[in-house]
């Protein structure tokens, strides 16, 4: 089976160089919730350098709470928000000859697009604006969500995601980071976790946060535990 992995980059954690080589998608911040014009553009570059396939990855204009706080905000807002950053992204990405192939939204953004038909919305009107209808991007997301539903039905291919450092609730909601244990921090059950979603949620790409603490270490080991099980690592896009 082929499985991606990606990683949330371009946010200045410091984990950029080291975790580049060894995913085949990163998410690269648009700027809003974290990272500047020379992170995202480093990451670009790293991206380039090793062949890994580049995705936008917009969130909320929280920087104090890393885009990680839900906001309240219309279906207008949302898709200029998404105009904004997915624009901007492009044009760098273009100035380092780089191709956008998918998006993924950030944080808490991610989670409301999930499940309320506004966020959603708002996200794919704006890649509508960005992109040529026969150019529609991809869109990552948790597998069973609205935004699921409405992607498809707007002719997006949509990409059932899992999370290797987030803690899962029965009904395949994450953890909220606000609740305890909401971040796995050991190796062996991060890998259980993985081997999990790819067995049993028909997850096709894998995340690891590029600001959690030891992640390195867990996309090595990632890496090692889907290579075992026979899996080849691919991007999807």
């Amino acid at each position: 089976m082929l499985i991606d992995l990606n990683a949330d980059l371009g946010e200045g954690a410091g984990t950029d160089a080291e975790l580049m080589p060894l995913i085949t998608s990163a998410n690269v911040s648009c700027g809003f919730h974290a990272g500047d014009a020379d992170t995202i553009a480093a990451a670009l570059e790293l991206a380039k350098k090793y062949g890994v396939r580049v995705g936008a990855h917009p969130g909320y204009p929280d920087r104090e709470h890393f885009g990680r706080r839900e906001m309240e905000l219309g279906e207008p807002e949302v898709c200029r928000m998404c105009l904004q950053q997915i624009g901007g992204l492009r044009t760098l990405a273009e100035w380092c000859q780089v191709t956008l192939t998918y998006v993924k939204p950030h944080g808490a953004f991610y989670h409301q697009a999930s499940r309320e038909q506004g966020y959603a919305y708002g996200l794919l009107n704006a890649l509508g604006f960005v992109f040529r209808p026969d150019q529609l991007l991809p869109v990552v997301g948790l597998p069973g969500s609205h935004l699921q539903t409405l992607a498809i039905q707007e002719m997006h291919d949509f990409i059932p995601e899992g999370f290797a450092d987030r803690r899962y609730r029965p009904d395949g909601t994450l953890v909220p980071r606000t609740e305890p244990d909401a971040i796995l921090h050991d190796v062996k059950e991060v890998v259980e976790q993985v081997e999990w979603l790819v067995r049993e949620k028909g997850v096709r790409t894998i995340c690891v946060h590029g600001d959690t603490p030891g992640a390195v270490e867990f996309v090595r080991a990632v890496r090692a535990a889907l290579l075992d099980a026979g899996h080849e690592l691919k991007a999807f896009a």
